[in-house]
């Protein structure tokens, strides 16, 4: 079973980047078909797709964050990053990494101006 947990800081400052990883166990995140994806969601709001790195470290995202979003991966670490630069207070959300399978819990993300 594949499982996945998001860490990182819980408070960005405005202007900044927001840099996030998501831990994966029970599976490699370089195994053939696997898509590894951050997802957000706004407080009220519905699920944002940010964007996903593929098994062989091809990364595509959402047009509108695209200017801002990279996801990178460490395989020797099994692990996979976000970083969202020049945040603003619309940017707080819960913070999801996801597979097509699994969601992570979440990690909560408050952007202060």
């Amino acid at each position: 079973q594949v499982q996945l947990e998001e860490s990182g800081p819980g408070l960005v400052k405005a202007s900044q980047t927001l840099s996030l990883t998501c831990t994966v166990s029970g599976e490699s995140i370089t195994t053939k078909y696997y898509y590894w994806s951050w997802i957000r969601q706004p407080p009220g709001k519905g699920l944002e797709w940010i964007g996903y790195i593929s098994y062989q470290g091809s990364a595509y995202y959402s047009p509108s964050l695209k200017s801002r979003t990279s996801i990178s991966r460490d395989t020797s670490k099994n692990q996979f990053t976000l970083q969202l630069s020049s945040v603003t207070p619309e940017d707080t959300a819960i913070y999801y990494c996801a597979t097509h399978t699994e969601l992570g819990q979440g990690t909560q993300v408050t952007v202060s101006s």
